[in-house]
């Protein structure tokens, strides 16, 4: 898609400009609460946007005064009624998948959280590399607090961003945390005011576009990977990694730059 062209689906709006792809739930009058066409709608374009190689970089937010409050409790009573072998299917056909493929696509992700974030919102902005919080923006992890167990990735999330003692407290109790806090306990990359939200994002996002996207996409991984493995398994695994970035485009492009001294210019392969 050309450089500044824009789709809708659902409620998903997704924008294009040189290499950045920016996601937008877009149930403003909800609180970009998330039912069913809309979880679609969001898998439906993060697949897309992973597969596309002119997508070096994916940004995630919300329209209107919310990141997104999670799940639409709405839709959820009207299904508990009338189709409830559908309310939990939906974890495992949208919650997991879509919270899969942002933390595995071969390029970076940016939570560009301009409002609350809760429940599954939450979880989220938590399965991206950064968040970046407008100052009015916060988090709340709303399991508990409709008698539910977490989802979509936060038990695996959260403790790695703020350890296992805070996850505990943040879910158990439903706590919630303005900007501030969540910068001092780690949830939050950084916290602007909220009107240079979007021009502070759009930075950091050219910048990892104009980046080396297979090494980020690999380094992504290597992180991902080590959480769970023994050293030894991370130091086998960092070597696969470096062979396929060794081997790019983007890696001689750098040497020769280097042996030139002059900035290298990514392609992002």
């Amino acid at each position: 898609m050309p450089s500044h062209a824009k789709s809708r689906e659902g409620e998903v709006e997704v924008t294009h400009a040189a290499g950045v792809a920016t996601v937008a739930i877009a149930r403003p009058q909800a609180m970009n609460a998330l039912n069913l066409t809309t979880k679609a709608a969001l898998l439906d374009a993060l697949q897309s946007l992973a597969r596309d190689e002119s997508v070096r970089c994916v940004v995630l937010t919300g329209r209107g005064d919310a990141f997104s409050v999670g799940q639409d409790l709405k839709e959820h009573i009207t299904l508990l009624h009338e189709a409830p072998e559908q309310v939990w299917r939906t974890v495992r056909e949208h919650y997991n998948p879509i919270i899969e493929v942002v933390a595995t696509m071969d390029k970076p992700v940016i939570a560009a959280v301009n409002g609350i974030a809760a429940g599954a919102g939450a979880s989220l902005a938590c399965a991206a590399d950064f968040r970046y919080l407008a100052d009015t923006a916060g988090f709340a992890m709303a399991f508990a607090g409709v008698a539910l167990s977490c989802d979509s990735g936060a038990s695996w999330t959260l403790p790695r961003l703020v350890g296992v003692a805070k996850a505990k407290e943040l879910m158990m109790l439903g706590t919630r945390l303005d900007a501030a806090e969540s910068l001092r306990v780690g949830l939050a990359t950084d916290v602007v005011p909220a009107a240079e939200l979007s021009e502070h994002v759009a930075g950091v996002a050219a910048a990892l576009a104009a980046g080396p996207t297979l090494a980020l996409g690999a380094i992504r991984r290597a992180v991902a990977f080590s959480a769970s493995a023994s050293l030894g398994e991370a130091l086998a695994y960092e070597s696969d990694l470096m062979d396929r970035t060794g081997a790019s485009a983007d890696h001689a492009a750098a040497v020769d730059a280097f042996l030139d001294k002059r900035p290298p210019d990514f392609t992002g392969h």
